[in-house]
């Protein structure tokens, strides 16, 4: 076995990858974990989703290839130029609601929310707010999250941040945990 992708790829994932490296964006998941999110994804027909972190799309459109015509997908993001090549590329798509925010305000005003699925690729449900957006997480519902492992664009320090998460997430009596050695390090999480 091998990490090979032979399945066919979302529709507008090459585009989207052309658009993402012309804008110099260098934050978008890596190709695994995508697979992984489109995979999980189809686990939860007639699913709730939320992406904290659209970024230019790139796991948006794999997250999207996953869900069945019966789920919704709310996919925030506070930078307007990245968001703009999601628009683009995927704004067709009547599953998805792409909305330029700023995640800690957006997540105050809509604790009430809940999903069945949310990645968090951004600080926000991930470093910051954590507490308040996995209580917007259903009874069997997923959180995920990558980037877990030392990535050469980490700042100094956040090696500690991530292994504060990660012993976080661990001593949580409402969250089932696995974590996976691979891609770019995932987290998986499911409510008890």
């Amino acid at each position: 076995m091998t990490d090979e992708i032979n399945q066919h790829f979302p529709r507008a994932y090459s585009r989207i990858d052309e658009a993402t490296k012309a804008s110099g964006f260098t934050m978008a998941s890596d190709v695994q974990t995508c697979t992984l999110l489109r995979t999980l994804a189809a686990s939860k027909p007639a699913g709730k989703f939320l992406e904290l972190g659209t970024g230019t799309g790139l796991s948006t459109a794999w997250i999207l290839d996953g869900m069945d015509a019966d789920s919704s997908l709310l996919s925030i993001d506070n930078d307007p130029t990245f968001l703009k090549i999601a628009q683009r590329f995927l704004g067709d798509d009547e599953r998805l609601q792409l909305m330029l925010t700023d995640g800690g305000e957006w997540v105050a005003h809509n604790r009430h929310q809940r999903f069945d699925y949310i990645f968090a690729d951004t600080w926000h449900g991930k470093y910051l707010l954590l507490d308040e957006v996995l209580a917007m997480l259903n009874k069997g519902g997923l959180y995920i999250i990558d980037d877990m492992l030392p990535q050469p664009s980490w700042p100094d320090g956040h090696h500690a941040k991530a292994t504060g998460l990660l012993a976080e997430l661990e001593s949580r009596e409402d969250l089932l945990l696995t974590k996976q050695n691979w891609a770019t390090g995932i987290v998986m999480a499911v409510r008890k």
